[in-house]
């Protein structure tokens, strides 16, 4: 198996875990701190990483349109992670994960229109499933 494929199923795995964890930690404070208290552990987590990894020095060889993209990105994840949640703290978490999960084909739609990443069959057919299983949770 390639090692993307497996740093994926880690990533999937640990974000299941992020959201269950967050709805119980979210219990008498507000979304918007807990989000800061996860956000200020991650901060120190990626700090160090990159520190002990000696990763800082890569700084050289950023340019200009990848810290413009970096910071865009960052604030794109900000700005998701706020409303995911205000989303989890008034609703169910598997119904919030779920939504915010068909981000894949938002994500799909970008990659081969700006990336120019191959639409296939299979991945065509697997984002109209996320759609419909999305609107299988939010149809009242």
């Amino acid at each position: 198996m390639q090692t993307w494929i497996i740093y994926a199923i880690i990533s999937m795995i640990f974000a299941g875990l992020t959201s269950v964890l967050a709805k119980y930690g979210l219990q008498n404070i507000s979304a918007d701190f807990g989000l800061g208290i996860r956000t200020t552990v991650i901060f120190v987590i990626i700090t160090a990483v990159n520190l002990v990894g000696a990763k800082y020095k890569e700084f050289a060889n950023l340019t200009t349109l990848q810290v413009t993209l970096l910071i865009a990105s960052g604030i794109t994840t900000t700005l998701s992670w706020i409303f995911y949640y205000r989303a989890m703290k008034d609703g169910l978490v598997s119904y919030v994960a779920a939504i915010d999960k068909a981000s894949i084909i938002i994500t799909l739609l970008l990659s081969f229109f700006l990336l120019k990443e191959p639409m296939t069959p299979k991945i065509i057919v697997g984002a109209s499933l996320i759609f419909m299983g999305m609107i299988v949770l939010i149809w009242k």
